[in-house]
């Protein structure tokens, strides 16, 4: 039994989807290769640039590539469910449980590392009292 022409174009799609969600996935993780690179060599050549820069680009590149690594195979497991392809569609889905999961721990450092610190409360103020009865502010 030859499959019918809809469900060929059907599993085109999920092929097609299938090659963009992986060379997606290649660049970004090439990408962060490039950074951590990058980051290596100003720490090495005393290239005077803020070292706080390459760490938000990477965590940027690595939430975007876990993102990538689980939610690609989500979209192509509902367009193979939207295409009645149980089969396919329940393999990426397993893949975008799996991916996600291993990938958590990376997703959430990354996440992490992008809220920035909270600000460092700032030195009592006021003037207190000295020894000796002298109430003045210190400095004036």
């Amino acid at each position: 039994m030859e499959p019918s022409p809809s469900t060929r174009r059907r599993a085109g799609a999920v092929a097609l989807l299938t090659v963009l969600w992986l060379l997606a996935a290649l660049l970004l993780l090439g990408w962060t290769f490039a950074i951590g690179i990058q980051g290596w060599a100003d720490q090495h050549g005393n290239g005077g640039a803020d070292p706080a820069e390459p760490s938000r680009r990477g965590s940027w590149v690595l939430l975007s590539l876990y993102l990538t690594a689980a939610g690609g195979p989500v979209v192509i497991a509902v367009v193979a469910f939207a295409g009645r392809l149980m089969r396919t569609g329940a393999v990426y889905l397993s893949l975008a449980l799996l991916l996600g999961a291993f990938g958590l721990p990376f997703g959430e450092a990354a996440a992490r590392d992008l809220v920035p610190p909270p600000p460092v409360p700032s030195a009592p103020g006021g003037c207190q009292e000295h020894s000796g009865g002298d109430t003045r502010c210190p400095g004036g």
